[in-house]
């Protein structure tokens, strides 16, 4: 797993002009990014959404490029922190396995739009082609998991763990497109639905 981005470049590390931060400035762009595809998304964009000059925008961050991998970060890196906590790491592989797609659905909804553009990605640049293969190394230890629970017996062994993996993660995903934070449906019981409709099939 790539190490954490240097503390230089974190978002409290940076100050910027009278009213924005780095981080308001992230989330705006993220907005923009998501709205136009990042690569029509330019700066003069941005800075009109922002109501502040494009010289004022380098206050905050040096580049596009930069925004684009602070970004990626923060759905990347919350992602990949859910593996290194207990409940990833200790106990039955199923139960394993539901607590890493718990914690899937959790930071999508927390970090909707940035996992969104993570999601969108085309792989263009070399930024994004880095983000695109962390993300196959999550899939690849969400499929692990799937393997292991096969094994003990805890899911069912007539679909291949890639095959479960990919249907797994085409619903989670799909919440991207739909679900509005804030609803009437909440995070738990939008995870319970997942878990319910996945595990009820994939248990024999």
């Amino acid at each position: 797993m790539p190490n954490p981005a240097p503390a230089a470049h974190t978002t409290s590390s940076k100050r910027g002009r009278p009213g924005y931060n780095q981080q308001s400035v992230l989330r705006i762009a993220v907005e923009v990014f998501n709205k136009h595809g990042y690569e029509a998304a330019s700066m003069g964009i941005l800075a009109g959404h922002l109501g502040i000059s494009k010289s004022a925008i380098y206050h905050h961050v040096p580049s596009k490029e930069e925004l684009l991998r602070l970004a990626l970060e923060e759905a990347l890196g919350g992602l990949e922190g859910i593996l290194m906590l207990d409940g990833a790491t200790t106990g039955a592989p199923d139960s394993r396995l539901e607590f890493v797609l718990r914690g899937t659905v959790a930071v999508l909804v927390e970090k909707l739009p940035f996992v969104t553009l993570l999601l969108r990605l085309r792989g263009n640049t070399e930024m994004e082609r880095d983000a695109l293969a962390r993300r196959r190394a999550f899939d690849r230890t969400i499929t692990g998991l799937v393997s292991a629970a096969q094994q003990d017996g805890s899911l069912r062994t007539d679909i291949a763990p890639g095959t479960i993996t990919r249907l797994l993660f085409g619903t989670i995903n799909s919440i991207v497109e739909w679900y509005k934070p804030g609803g009437s449906l909440s995070v738990q019981k939008l995870a319970d639905d997942v878990i319910a409709m996945s595990f009820q099939g994939l248990r024999g």
